[in-house]
């Protein structure tokens, strides 16, 4: 998981954002992110602009701390925007 992704505490969830170097490079994102939290059964929270996403992974409801799958999401997303970017 990037050193990028942000741990906050009040509520504890995750944060990163992602910059694109266009629109369709982007959508090309969102759609594979999609794909991927439809596999993973886990859905962050996502806010975008022309060529950025905001992300945030909340906690399992009744979790009180941040786990494996909220970890293991974050590093797929970072694989995910790493194979795009280059």
């Amino acid at each position: 998981m990037s050193h990028q992704w942000q741990e906050r505490n009040r509520p504890v969830r995750l944060e990163r954002r992602y910059e694109f170097q266009d629109y369709s490079t982007l959508r090309d994102f969102l759609d594979r992110a999609a794909e991927l939290s439809e596999r993973e059964g886990f859905y962050p929270d996502m806010g975008f602009g022309r060529d950025y996403v905001n992300i945030t992974i909340h906690l399992n409801e009744g979790d009180d701390s941040l786990g494996e799958s909220q970890h293991r999401l974050a590093q797929q997303l970072d694989i995910l925007a790493d194979e795009l970017v280059h």
